[in-house]
């Protein structure tokens, strides 16, 4: 998976120099319907030249099928700031999304222990 590269809008010491929401116009509804774990794929299209380098980064991270907290972990940002950006992906055909198929992918009951183990163990 690609990591997003720190732009100039990242410093070390202060953390992210422009507000999240700034990145969206403060926009807060995306315009599609994305669950926090709903799959995003980049469909080639490349992404219209007016959207901003989080988009970019955001439409880097979908080259295979990513859930839409996987991206929003990845950018270091609020998940429904994701959600919007991905969202403008969607309208303008860069990337295509499908909720998650549960029977092609059994769930691993030692994993969702472990989970639980280490949740235990933080709490």
């Amino acid at each position: 998976m690609p990591t997003p590269q720190d732009g100039p809008w990242l410093d070390d010491a202060a953390g992210r120099l422009i507000r999240p929401y700034t990145v969206i116009d403060g926009r807060t509804r995306p315009t599609a319907t994305l669950d926090l774990l709903s799959m995003v794929l980049a469909t080639g299209a490349a992404a219209p030249p007016h959207l901003g380098p989080e988009h970019l980064q955001a439409l880097d991270l979908c080259e295979r099928p990513t859930s839409v907290a996987e991206i929003a972990a990845y950018l270091k940002l609020p998940a429904v700031v994701t959600k919007v950006l991905l969202s403008d992906l969607l309208d303008c055909g860069a990337i295509t999304t499908h909720a998650p198929s549960y029977d092609d992918q059994p769930t691993d009951l030692s994993l969702l222990e472990a989970v639980l183990d280490g949740l235990r163990r933080r709490l």
